[in-house]
Order: structure tokens, then sequence, then C-alpha cells
């Protein structure tokens, strides 16, 4: 994505995109198809894991599609288990299919109640007086924390996300990426889409690249389905700047009176959000704190 006339540009990114070749081990690269890419634009692609009894076959078919390998053995061994094993049948008795069902039901309730009502330890908060919290942690880009698997952790962070990298946990000036989010506002009420919220931003967010603030379903990590065409905003546009040049921006299921386009996020009514604030490029500003986000208020009580 690059910097176009007051709003992002996706051109230079389209071509980037399109000079990437994948090449079959075996093929001369000469004798391989162009790679084709499809646009995608104003389609509906359904990209979220189920939570039915159809997660079952679908885990099934990746086992046997995918090498052994590219499951580790932990994971294998609790696959086994539960009877799913690569080139095998995978038949589960009636009782055991009740099972398998209650579980994928139960298991992403447990997730998400333990994301919205936080850690014990409290580990998750990126600062001491504010609701931003910080997806990962704390833990390595392997999930380990004082020499274990954070599995709650990892858990949390896929219900929402759908890959990982060690930028996202990289703590040099200028690379890596951040992306504190918040599910509650100032006075820690959950986020609701029926209410109107105002964010504060200081001036010059401490991004190299750029940095971009998304509201996201609290569910599952998908993008709230509004009028909208992403409920998203980012530094590339030409988004209103108060006399310090800090930025406020709305969220609500309509735009307040006198509020610019770039400055507005829509929810959707009676449903939670969390509202991610994405740093590409993090500064030492958000290292050390001299750059603090403020909490979303409520503006309509």
């Amino acid at each position: 994505m690059g910097k176009g006339e007051g709003k992002p540009d996706p051109v230079p990114a389209v071509k980037n995109a399109e000079t990437t070749r994948i090449y079959p081990l075996w093929d001369v690269e000469k004798d391989v198809k162009p790679m084709q890419f499809p646009d995608a634009s104003g389609k509906r692609v359904n990209m979220v894991y189920p939570t039915d009894a159809s997660y079952w076959k679908k885990l099934k078919d990746f086992v046997d599609y995918e090498p052994l390998t590219a499951i580790p053995d932990e994971t294998r061994s609790a696959l086994l288990s539960i009877g799913i094993v690569k080139g095998k049948p995978f038949n589960p008795t009636p009782e055991q299919q009740a099972l398998l069902n209650k579980a994928v039901e139960t298991a992403p309730r447990m997730i998400l109640a333990r994301r919205q009502m936080g850690r014990d330890d409290q580990r998750q908060l990126y600062y001491k007086d504010r609701q931003w919290e910080n997806s990962w942690a704390g833990a390595t880009a392997e999930w380990m924390q004082y020499g274990t698997l954070d599995a709650n952790q990892r858990a949390a962070f896929f219900q929402i996300a759908y890959s990982s990298a060690a930028a996202m946990v990289m703590h040099t000036t200028g690379a890596g990426s951040k992306y504190p989010y918040a599910v509650k506002d100032n006075t820690g009420k959950f986020l609701n889409g029926s209410n109107t919220y105002k964010l504060h931003l200081p001036p010059n967010p401490p991004a190299a690249l750029f940095w971009a603030v998304t509201a996201y379903n609290i569910t599952d990590g998908t993008m709230p389905e509004t009028g909208q065409l992403l409920p998203s905003t980012n530094g590339y546009y030409n988004i209103p700047k108060n006399s310090d040049g800090s930025i406020d921006l709305w969220f609500g299921p309509n735009k307040p009176d006198g509020v610019d386009d770039t400055a507005f996020i829509k929810t959707v009514p009676d449903r939670n959000f969390l509202v991610a604030l994405r740093l590409y490029g993090t500064e030492d500003g958000f290292y050390d704190q001299t750059w603090v986000p403020d909490d979303l208020v409520q503006m309509n009580k």
C-alpha cells in the first residue's frame, strides 16, 4: 500500500503482488504456467474457522493433505488421542461424536471469556492506566513464557488472528509491528456497537512506515459488515488534525455531525467490538511510552 492524494493507493501493492512467482520444486521455471491473480474485490469470502461438527472433517482433511511435519509432534499426539491420524479413517462413534461436538462448541466460548476478562497477572495490559492490551502478552514468537508454552495466550491470539511472525514481538526501533487493542472503554465497560465513542490520539503516532486503526468483531476477528467499505482508517488519509497535531477518531452506528468521513468508523448496533491500533515500523515513542493513546470514551451517555 502506498500513500496517494489524501488516501491510500493500492497500486504499488498490487504491482508487487503480481511479481510473485511460486514454482513446484520439480518443474523448470520456463515450463510453469503464469500465476493467476483473481480480483476478489466486492466478493464474499468465508475464511472463518467452523465452530460446529464440520470442524473435525476440515481438520482431518488438513491432516491428510499436508506433510506429516506440517503439524508439531505434540499436536499430532493430541489428534491421535481422538482418532485423527494421517492416511487412516476417522470414524468416531456416536458417543465420541457428541463429545467432539461439545468440545468445538464450548472451546471458543472459553477462549473468548478468558480474552474478555483478562489475565490474573494483568500481563496483557500495555499501560498501567489504560485499557490497551497486548495480544501476545509478553510471549515469544513461539508462545513461550518463562520457559513454558503459554497455550492459553496462543489460543486467545488465534481466535482473532490468522498468522504470526517474529516481527510482532520484535523490540527494534523502526522495525517490526505492534498491535495494541482495546475491548473496553475508559470506564472498563465493554465496547458496544450501539454507542458512540471517541478515540484521541496524540500527535505523531510512532510508526516509521504507517499506522492504522481498525474495528473487529470480538468473537472471531472478522470486520464488522456495515455500509463502509472497511471499518478502518490510517495515516495515509487526510484526517483532520487538532491545533496541536493530535487527531480524534469516532466509532458508532451513525457518524456524528461535523465529523469527517476519514475520522469515522461505523459499528454494528448491539454487537461488541474491539479496536486495534496497528503500528508498522514501531518507534521509540511506543517502547518508552512517551507516546500513549487515550482510551475510547463513550460520548452518548
